[in-house]
């Protein structure tokens, strides 16, 4: 699904201007459907006045002091799971669409994942269900919102569900390893080959 995108700025004399007016195109990640609207972000919090221009950032996850805003849409629950050769052009081709996500996927609970971030969501249609690492599960519907403070989390859903989200990074706690269940998974990977 295509949107609309009106981004606003300051003209050299400091009076607001619309900046542009463009159509965003989703990146959607083949082999799993999962599907991305890049709509704003950038490294670090912007200073005021400003032109309005887009701010050029490449990873997925927004450093400290940085934000990622989007709309992502998630496919339904696959009736039969992606053969290891699959998932593994899937992960590839989501890395490069999608750069540092699926480093933050664990391969031994696929969708389960973690970022130092606060994700601030609205479910625009559909319906879908937060799952979090102690099995508990809230099912939330169109109109609902959500504040995910950088937790242990999948998402599952059973329709094609679509949501807005933004993300906001969070200092990383020194009492928490960066994604301690990527390191297992990283060391059995390496060791299997797997994704």
């Amino acid at each position: 699904m295509n949107v609309r995108r009106v981004v606003t700025g300051h003209s050299s004399d400091s009076k607001a201007v619309f900046a542009s007016d463009s159509i965003v195109e989703p990146h959607v990640a083949p082999g799993v459907g999962f599907e991305f609207l890049k709509l704003w972000g950038a490294e670090n919090l912007p200073s005021f006045p400003d032109a309005g221009s887009p701010s050029a950032y490449r990873d997925y996850f927004p450093p400290v002091g940085g934000f990622r805003f989007g709309i992502f849409t998630i496919p339904a629950v696959q009736a039969t799971p992606l053969a290891k050769e699959e998932r593994k052009i899937a992960y590839a081709r989501m890395e490069e669409m999608f750069p540092g996500l699926p480093a933050h996927m664990e391969s031994t609970s696929p969708g389960m994942h973690t970022s130092d971030s606060i994700d601030f969501g609205y479910v625009i249609a559909g319906s879908i269900w937060l799952e979090l690492d102690d099995g508990s599960v809230k099912e939330l519907h169109a109109g609902d919102t959500y504040v995910q403070n950088g937790t242990r989390h999948a998402w599952a859903i059973g329709v094609r569900s679509r949501a807005a989200s933004s993300l906001r990074s969070s200092e990383q706690s020194e009492n928490r390893p960066a994604c301690p269940w990527l390191r297992a998974a990283d060391e059995s990977s390496t060791s299997s080959g797997d994704v």
